[in-house]
């Protein structure tokens, strides 16, 4: 009868002290403030692997974040775990899987313009699938999930920006072959200082999570006060007919025209205007997903 026990106990031990080895190792290490890719994935799944053993006593997850955090420390191709390591709810797969898509496909230029929230996108999405799977943490799973769309948002002005960036100076350098250097002027979209909120969706959707309408909200905050009158331009990526994504700017834009009302605006100081795939932000070849193309352009009339 005792070895009947036995085995099951020294299981259990053996992986007790799997768990407690890897974390052990992160924990005795020092760390100075990060300053690159790595350094940021090895802070945010210190932090996580850290609040999971000493604050939640989950062991199971300690060792996931602790592992991650040390491979960090060998490889800069640290990927958020397959939405099959999970066994999510059914309610909650399709969209945790489309914040997996909309990660990877973002993954590379994300890397070189903006490493600390590519780092914490990736533990935040691990994060947010390992809560939801456990499914009974209502406010850790609102965390995380909060804490990755902030990321990707973040990711997506920076890539958007990015893209001008090039424009420009594809623009300036086509000047400058037709005309001396002395003798141009040229005004880019940053000079413009146009007064301006993005607010991204996900895939064929045109519904916004909480953390869109607190961009708004806040957008609304620090200039309403100095606008008389709104445009709000919908888009979309260039997945799908022509047709289909002028149709989908257009419920974009009138959702984001219904969430301004309810902050207060007055409906008739809104315009609105759908242009489908026809302005991206970021140039892309036809049928082709891109999250930071996924956008509704709150601007200022007058």
């Amino acid at each position: 009868m005792k070895s009947k026990y036995l085995l099951p106990i020294f299981s259990i031990l053996i992986f007790l002290m799997g768990c407690s080895a890897s974390y052990k190792e992160l924990t005795t290490m020092e760390t100075n403030k990060p300053k690159n890719f790595q350094e940021y994935l090895l802070s945010e799944y210190k932090n996580r692997a850290t609040f999971e053993a000493e604050e939640m006593h989950d062991w199971n997850s300690a060792k996931l974040y602790s592992e991650k955090a040390l491979k960090s420390l060998e490889t800069d191709e640290i990927y958020p775990e397959e939405i099959s390591y999970w066994k999510l709810p059914e309610e909650s797969i399709n969209e945790i899987r489309i914040a997996h898509d909309n990660l990877m496909r973002i993954y590379r230029d994300a890397k070189k313009i903006d490493p600390f929230n590519l780092a914490r996108a990736i533990s935040s999405l691990d994060c947010w699938s390992e809560q939801q799977e456990e499914n009974w943490q209502t406010w850790d799973i609102n965390s995380c999930k909060n804490d990755f769309l902030y990321s990707m948002h973040n990711i997506y002005e920076k890539i958007s920006m990015q893209e001008n960036k090039k424009e420009s100076s594809d623009n300036k350098n086509n000047n400058l072959e037709k005309e001396t250097k002395d003798e141009v002027t040229i005004v880019t979209k940053d000079e413009n200082k146009e007064l301006m909120q993005i607010i991204y969706f996900d895939f064929d959707q045109f519904n916004l999570t909480e953390v869109s309408k607190d961009k708004i909200k806040n957008f609304l905050d620090n200039y309403g006060g100095v606008i008389n009158e709104y445009l709000v331009v919908g888009h979309t990526d260039t997945k799908g007919t022509n047709k289909y994504n002028l149709s989908l700017s257009i419920k974009r834009a009138e959702f984001v025209k219904k969430i301004l009302i309810n902050y207060g605006v007055k409906q008739n100081s809104i315009k609105i205007l759908g242009k489908g795939e026809e302005t991206l932000a970021v140039n892309t070849p036809d049928d082709t997903k891109q999250p930071a193309n996924r956008r509704v352009e709150i601007k200022k009339l007058n």
